[in-house]
């Protein structure tokens, strides 16, 4: 079992939970987030902060129980600093554009990718960076990762899109004989 699910999760100064009919809500000055929860797991909202207990004592509750405890800091942190994810491009031509809500990439196919942008979700682009951000951890991620599935880095040169941080093992090309 989980143990830092087992402890309450701090309730931050701006925020406001409410937990109803399954549902779990989280209001912040950022946005409103809401989440069904697993018909095995029960949430409560006390003077210490949101307890998550699990229902029975099954594997598959116990399992439930650190997931949405988890979910619930996500949620909690998400609607008062935001998430945010950073992306670059390398690659000769390669460039990416944001008009309104929609992210025009330009990846060397021989047509432009046009992807539409999810709402809560912003993005910001520079020369090479994208900046995806919002209250949503999933949203960001998600939008993030589509993002990088449209070219994935290579392993010879490294052109393609890659989170910040991200190692790309390079290999030894061919040999000149």
């Amino acid at each position: 079992m989980s143990r830092l699910a087992k402890q309450p999760i701090a309730l931050p100064a701006s925020t406001e939970v409410t937990v109803a009919g399954g549902v779990i809500s989280v209001k912040g000055p950022k946005g409103t987030l809401t989440r069904r929860t697993h018909r095995l797991i029960s949430v409560e909202v006390g003077k210490e902060g949101v307890q998550v207990t699990h229902k029975g004592e099954t594997i598959e509750a116990r399992a439930a129980l650190g997931t949405y405890a988890s979910h619930v800091r996500n949620m909690l942190e998400g609607v008062t600093k935001g998430f945010e994810k950073k992306l670059f491009i390398e690659g000769v031509g390669f460039k990416w554009d944001v008009a309104g809500k929609t992210l025009k990439l330009s990846l060397g196919f021989s047509h432009p990718v046009v992807m539409d942008i999810p709402e809560g979700v912003t993005v910001k682009a520079d020369k090479g960076a994208l900046i995806i951000s919002g209250f949503d951890k999933e949203a960001v991620g998600q939008f993030a990762a589509n993002v990088r599935a449209h070219k994935t880095p290579e392993p010879y040169k490294g052109k393609g899109i890659r989170y910040d941080g991200e190692i790309v093992r390079r290999k030894q090309g061919k040999k000149a004989a």
